[in-house]
């Protein structure tokens, strides 16, 4: 016998499972806000992990060319021997060399980017000033006139202490 409750009640079918458009379209747009959070934070942690090459190549040249010195009285070519600046020298995506002329007691020396890290170019002298200079790199890297920025926004006097 049919009770008025079981007429008119809804007939419990199966239930599909899964997500509605919307619950999708909430995921998609958490996904895309964390990824232009974390896309631009992990290309600088990259670059900074490249440039630790120019400033150790920097560091490694400079000494080479202060045990030239030492060896010739002269950072010039002398007695057959050649400035270890002579010729490029390739550390990871940099390479360090004498952009300018040589005299007998300065130089100058460049660590000049290629690839991803094309816009730096990093400098030290012989009486070891240190600046940077950045051309067209990506957002937030400026040039520094008194230090080597190593970290975005900072120009830091020794390497990773900033």
């Amino acid at each position: 016998m049919k009770t008025l409750y079981t007429l008119i009640r809804p007939r419990a079918g199966p239930r599909h499972a899964g997500f509605t458009l919307i619950e999708l379209m909430i995921t998609v747009a958490i996904v895309a806000i964390l990824a232009a959070i974390a896309l631009p934070s992990y290309r600088n942690y990259v670059i900074r992990g490249q440039l630790v090459s120019a400033t150790n190549g920097l560091s490694a040249v400079q000494a080479n060319m202060e045990r030239y010195f030492q060896d010739n009285r002269t950072y010039l070519a002398a007695n057959g021997f050649t400035p270890p600046c002579a010729t490029a020298v390739p550390y990871g995506t940099f390479s360090v060399s004498c952009p300018t002329v040589l005299t007998a007691t300065t130089f100058t020396l460049e660590a000049d980017g290629s690839g991803s890290t094309a816009a730096f170019k990093f400098f030290i002298d012989q009486q070891g000033n240190q600046w940077s200079t950045v051309t067209g790199g990506p957002s937030g890297w400026t040039s520094c006139t008194t230090a080597w920025e190593t970290k975005q926004g900072q120009c830091c006097t020794v390497a990773g202490a900033c």
